[in-house]
Order: structure tokens, then sequence, then C-alpha cells
């Protein structure tokens, strides 16, 4: 008992082993409970559930980073807050991109949660290795930070840029490649990602992929693209690992459970991404001045970025009053895959 104690409060990168504990089992209950109870049965998720969906998952952040506020102190409640809110404000855009691979794969609601639900475990690994990477290079060289800003910087700029752009998926590379290179069947087979299959020349049973793997490996790659802006933007805020880390994961859940949500209206979030564009520019130019010794109040930041984003919200809904809700789903089967 002695030594599992003394285990637990030790130290990993930095942060109590308790803290980290305790985060694993958070997510691991969250995980079990969203798969094994609320959605044990398959039905479509309506906008009222993921609004309730959301409310809990953002009530289960806000506990935890309060808990991180009474174990470590003020500072490190805050920079969990305003880690989580810019996440949750850069990831935004992530969900219409998803909303987009959705409805140009004709993947029906039915299906989409246990797209969503997988993509969380590739979203746990691969923001821990960039996270992870990230600090170390942060603690090794510490003008990292100004390739950071001016990374960020320029992605805002470039956001607003083409902000009324559409995305192409016929275009990209990585749809082309699955389209290539792995058997891809044209129907769906429930919520199956592989299905055993006739091969076309030889008859012999082989593994074929279904749209909904196709679904799952492009939101895997598009959430690790967006990664790679909103993990150094979260640096700005603070450079603890854990967090980074932690406020990154809880932000991920949270968004996901949003989804059903965003893609019943999404013409409703016309100017949102205009807002996220400043949102990077501002965090670009927060985590350039720090390795000049420059420090920006945290919790200045957490109202800042609270402002741009309820406003660019609120200015979107006000704007699209008068028009209907329009979904970015397209109906089912209207896929582009070839059989």
């Amino acid at each position: 008992m002695e030594t599992l104690l003394a285990a637990l409060s030790g130290d990993f990168l930095g942060t109590p082993v308790y803290f980290w504990v305790a985060f694993i089992a958070i997510v691991i209950g969250l995980l079990v409970f969203d798969l094994g109870i609320l959605h044990k049965d398959e039905h479509e998720i309506e906008a009222k559930e993921s609004l309730l969906l959301y409310g809990f998952y953002v009530a289960i952040a806000l506990a935890f980073g309060g808990w991180v506020w009474w174990q470590r102190g003020a500072t490190a409640g805050l920079e969990f807050y305003t880690g989580y809110l810019l996440e949750q404000s850069l990831a935004m855009d992530n969900m219409f991109v998803i909303a987009t691979i959705f409805g140009f794969l004709g993947i029906p609601r039915l299906y989409q949660h246990s797209v969503l639900f997988w993509g969380i475990l590739g979203v746990i690994l691969f923001r821990a290795v960039l996270i992870g990477v990230g600090a170390a290079l942060v603690n090794q060289f510490s003008w990292i930070l100004l390739g950071f800003g001016a990374f960020l910087v320029f992605t805002g700029i470039r956001m607003f840029r083409h902000q009324d752009e559409e995305p192409h998926l016929e275009d990209n590379k990585v749809f082309q490649f699955i389209s290539k290179h792995f058997r891809v069947t044209k129907q769906l087979h429930g919520r199956s990602f592989t299905v055993k299959q006739a091969h076309p020349t030889t008859g012999k049973l082989v593994t074929w992929l279904t749209p909904l793997a196709v679904a799952l490996i492009m939101v895997e790659i598009v959430d690790l693209i967006f990664a790679v802006d909103s993990v150094p933007a979260v640096f700005a805020v603070t450079q603890d690992t854990f967090i980074v880390y932690t406020s990154n994961i809880f932000a991920i859940l949270g968004l996901r459970s949003l989804y059903f949500a965003l893609a019943a209206a999404m013409n409703r979030f016309r100017y949102l991404q205009t807002s996220l564009a400043i949102i990077l520019v501002l965090v670009g130019i927060k985590i350039s001045l720090v390795p000049f010794h420059i420090h920006i109040d945290t919790l200045l930041s957490l109202l800042v970025t609270l402002a741009i984003l309820a406003g660019g919200i609120g200015f979107s809904l006000w704007k699209t009053r008068n028009e209907p809700n329009i979904s970015a789903q397209q109906d089912p089967g209207q896929g582009q895959l070839e059989p």
C-alpha cells in the first residue's frame, strides 16, 4: 500500500501521478457511459439530445477544472479553462468539415455516432503524441514559440481569406489514396467498418472497407490536421503538459457530442470562421511574446476569447435569423464512392 501511495504521489511530466490517474479514469468512465448506456441501442441523435449531452460534458469539464483550481491554485485553474475554451473554439471548424465528410460519403445520422465515438480513441492517442512532442520542443528550445506564433498568425490570415471556400473532398488526397489502394464497398453494412465479400476476380472471400471506415479514416486525418493549429495555440496559454492535454481532450469530448446540433443548422454559423481566424491571430501574437518574457494575463485571454467566440456566434445567428436551418448532411446514398 505504501509503495502504491508513493507511486501515485510521484510526478509524471511535472504533475502528480494521481492527477493523471484521475483524468484517465474519468475519460474511460465517460466513454463507457456514452457507448454502453446512452447509445447502447442504435438511434438517430437529434439536436435536443445533442445539446443535453454537450451540457453534461461541459459540466464534467468545469468540475474537473474546479478540482484542478482547488488542488493546484487559481493560475492552473484559469489556464485549464482558457485552454478548454480555446480548443473548443478552434475545433468548431473541425466539426463543419466532419459534417461535410459525412455528407460526401452519404453516412446517415444513424451511424455517424459510431464514427465520432471510435474517432475519439484516435484523438486521445494523436493529441498525446503531438502535445508530448510540442512540450519537449518548448522545454528544449523556447524560441520555437516564435515559430508557433508565426504559424498561427499565418493560419488565421489564411482562414480569413479562404473562409467562403467549400472543401472539395473528391480531390482530397487521402480519399483518392483509399479509393485507389483499398477495396471499398459502395453500400454500408450497418455499423461495420469492414466486411467479408467475394473478390470480383478470384471469387475468394476478402476483407473490404465500408464507407463507414473511410469516414473514420478521413475524420482522424482531419483531426490531426486541425490539431497542428490548436495544440500550439494552447501552448500560448500554458506550457504545463497536463493542462494542455486534459483541456484538449475534454474540449473534443464535448464538441463531438455537440456535433449533431451544429450539423442540423450549418448555415446559421456563417460568420463563425471569421471569429476563429481573429482568435488564431491574437493567440499567435500572444505566444510570440512569451520568449521575450511578455505575458498577457490568463484571465484577460479567457475573457477576450469568450467575447470573440460569442460575438461570432451571436452575429451569425442574428444575420441568418430569417433563414431556415439547413443541414450539411446529404441524403443517405448520395456518397461518392465507386463500386
